[in-house]
């Protein structure tokens, strides 16, 4: 997420397996939480992102985390900076996450970013969409972001048997 508060705190009381965090793609709104992890992996399109060279200056991504999350008074203009961090490894289309009882695979859906990633669990039906697919405006209006692939996107997962679809944002009651 924003980074706002220490996600990994939270996972160390429910677990004491080692963590990895991937974020469904490198926007500043959910990456800021990867500097509490040791490991992290992104999409290979977006490593040069998340490793020094993200497209938008902080003023930008300061202005919008205030304007749409009314954050004044826990972030500051000027504490705040991108994360920015080396990867640990990175992740294309196919690509199986093995969590041992359960097997997670990478589908690529560019169009909001140009590596964007929704993960779909075969066995449940389970659908974790990012910012492809959730209840409110589907933003693809940025230098970065491509309205034509995020169609592609959206039909290629149209053939998925999704049961479940978990979102990024807003309302999580999406159903199919």
């Amino acid at each position: 997420g924003l980074g706002v508060s220490d996600i990994s705190s939270e996972i160390n009381k429910i677990t004491d397996k080692p963590t990895i965090a991937v974020p469904t793609h490198v926007h500043w709104d959910h990456i800021g939480g990867l500097r509490n992890f040791p490991e992290f992996y992104v999409h290979e399109f977006e490593r040069e992102w998340i490793n020094g060279n993200f497209p938008l200056p902080n003023a930008f991504v300061y202005k919008m985390l205030v304007k749409d999350n009314n954050l004044t008074e826990l972030i500051k203009p000027d504490d705040y900076a991108v994360f920015q961090g080396k990867p640990s490894g990175v992740l294309t289309d196919g690509d199986i996450i093995d969590l041992g009882s359960r097997k997670i695979k990478v589908l690529h859906t560019p169009g909001h970013s140009p590596g964007h990633m929704c993960f779909f669990e075969e066995e449940t039906g389970y659908l974790f969409t990012g910012d492809l697919i959730y209840k409110g405006t589907l933003f693809a209006n940025y230098e970065s972001t491509d309205p034509e692939l995020y169609f592609k996107s959206v039909q290629k997962i149209l053939d998925i048997p999704i049961n479940r679809v978990f979102t990024a944002h807003h309302s999580l009651d999406i159903s199919t």
